[in-house]
C-alpha cells in the first residue's frame, strides 16, 4: 500500500473524443448530444460536438473509440478505517478495487472498523478529526473519500458539534451504531449537526455489527437525518409498511446498498416511483462489512435496478452519481461544465446478448470498464475487475 500522496488535480488539456455516448448522470437530462468532452486543469471545460469545441493545444487526447463516458460513480455508503486497508476482511487496496469498479468518491458512514473505537467524546472527536484530515491528505489511487465521520454518543453536547465543524468535519456516521439509539435524542443532535453545516444519515433496520441495534421506521422519521441510510436495510430490512412509511414521511435522501435486502431495495425503488421522488435515491455498497469487499457493488446496483427495478439504464446510472452528488454536496457526479472531471469509459461487456451498453445492462450484464479518469487525470485503464468491455479507448496523445 503506498504511503505518499497522489497527484489531487490535472494541470492542462484534456481531450476526450470520439465519445459513443454521453451520460450526463442529470434525471432532467440523462444523455446528452454530443462526442467530446474537454477538461482543463482537472475541471469539465466544454461539452459537446467536435466541430463545435475548442480541442486546440491539448496536452492528453483519449480517442474513447465509441464507448459510453459517465460520471465518475459515487459510492455514498462506504466505512475506511486507515488508508487502503481494512481491517473488517484484513484487505489492502479495497479502494483500489472499488475504482477499477468505477467508483471514484466514496463517503464515510463511519470509521467503526476501526479496531479499539473510542466511545468517550473527547476520543470520538479526535478520531473524526483524524480521519478527515488524512484523507483529505491521502487518496488511495486518486479515489476521492469523503471521512471523518463520528458516532454520536448520549453525553455530547451542542459545543462538540461545533468544535467538530470548526475543525472541518462534515459528516456524521450512521446515526445508531454509536449510543444515541433513541428518537429525541438522535433529532437534537442531528439538528445541532444541521445548524454547523455538518451531513448526516442514519442506519436503518436490523442490527449490523455488535453495538449496533434495530432502528425502526419511528427512530427514522423523529431523528430526520438527510439521508435514510441503507432504507434495504444493512443487512435486515424493516418490514414493507414501515419502509412505506418511511419513503412517505419524509422527503430525506433513500439510500440503497448492496449489502442490503434486494427485494426491500426494488420495493423502495417503486415507492418512489410511484411518488415522483426518483431525484431522492441513491446507491452505496457499505462495504467493508461482514460480506466483504465488493468492488463492483454499486454497478451491481444499477445492473440491478434496471433489470428488475423497470428504470431505463441511463435513470439508473443517475441513482450513482448526479443523484448523490446533489444531495451530498459534491462538485462532481455529473457531466456539467466547470464540475470536477471525473469520468468512467466502459462499453457492453463482450458477448453481451445487448446490442448496446444501456439494453446489456437492462438484461442484467454489468459493462466493462475500460479507463476512469478522476479530476483531469487517467487513474486506470483496462478494468482487473470487470468483464471485458467489447470495445476500448486510449490514450492517442499525452
Amino acid at each position: 500500500m503506498a504511503h505518499d500522496a497522489v497527484q489531487q488535480g490535472g494541470k492542462g488539456k484534456l481531450v476526450i473524443r470520439n465519445i459513443g455516448l454521453i451520460l450526463s448522470g442529470d434525471l432532467e437530462r440523462p444523455i446528452l448530444d454530443g462526442d467530446t468532452v474537454v477538461a482543463i486543469d482537472g475541471r469539465i471545460a466544454a461539452v459537446g460536438r467536435e466541430k463545435d469545441v475548442d480541442t486546440d493545444g491539448a496536452s492528453e487526447v483519449i480517442d474513447a473509440n465509441g464507448t459510453v463516458l459517465t460520471p465518475g460513480l459515487i459510492d455514498s455508503h462506504v466505512h475506511p478505517v486507515a488508508g487502503d486497508w481494512t481491517p473488517r476482511q484484513q484487505q489492502l487496496n479495497w479502494i483500489d478495487s472499488n475504482l477499477h469498479g468505477g467508483v471514484t468518491t466514496m463517503i464515510s458512514a463511519g470509521e467503526v472498523h476501526t479496531p479499539g473505537r473510542p466511545r468517550d467524546v473527547v476520543g470520538l472527536k479526535a478520531m473524526a478529526i483524524y480521519a478527515q484530515r488524512t484523507f483529505s491528505a491521502f487518496r488511495p489511487s486518486g479515489v476521492k473519500i469523503h471521512a471523518g465521520a463520528p458516532c454520536i454518543e448520549p453525553d455530547m453536547t451542542e459545543q462538540d458539534f461545533k468544535d467538530l465543524a470548526d475543525a472541518g468535519v462534515k459528516l456524521l456516521g450512521e446515526v445508531g451504531l454509536g449510543g444515541v439509539k433513541d428518537g429525541p435524542t438522535a433529532r437534537k443532535m442531528v439538528a445541532w449537526a444541521r445548524k454547523y453545516g455538518i451531513q448526516s444519515t442514519i442506519h436503518t433496520g436490523g442490527p449490523s455489527i455488535p453495538g449496533s441495534g434495530l432502528i425502526d421506521k419511528d427512530v427514522v422519521l423523529e431523528a430526520d437525518t438527510d439521508v435514510v441510510g441503507h432504507i434495504n436495510g444493512g443487512h435486515t430490512a424493516l418490514p414493507d409498511d414501515q419502509i412505506r412509511c418511511i419513503c412517505e414521511g419524509c422527503k430525506r435522501g433513500l439510500e440503497l446498498v448492496h449489502n442490503g435486502n434486494e427485494r426491500a431495495a426494488l420495493y423502495t425503488l417503486r415507492i418512489a416511483r410511484e411518488m415522483g421522488d426518483l431525484n431522492r435515491v441513491i446507491l452505496g455498497t457499505d462495504a467493508p462489512a461482514g460480506s466483504g469487499v465488493q468492488p463492483l457493488g454499486i454497478l451491481r446496483m444499477v445492473s440491478l435496478l434496471s433489470s428488475l427495478g423497470d428504470v431505463p439504464a441511463e435513470v439508473a446510472f443517475c441513482f450513482a452519481t448526479g443523484n448523490t452528488a446533489r444531495m451530498r454536496q459534491l462538485d462532481c457526479g455529473l457531466v456539467e461544465v466547470g464540475r470536477a472531471a471525473d469520468f468512467v469509459l466502459m462499453d457492453k461487456a463482450q458477448h453481451s446478448a445487448g446490442k448496446d451498453l444501456l439494453e446489456s445492462v437492462r438484461l442484467g450484464d454489468l459493462p466493462g470498464i475500460g479507463m476512469t479518469i478522476i479530476d483531469g487525470i487517467v487513474r486506470t485503464q483496462r478494468s482487473r475487475n470487470t468483464p471485458p468491455a467489447t470495445r476500448m479507448p486510449e490514450i492517442v496523445a499525452r
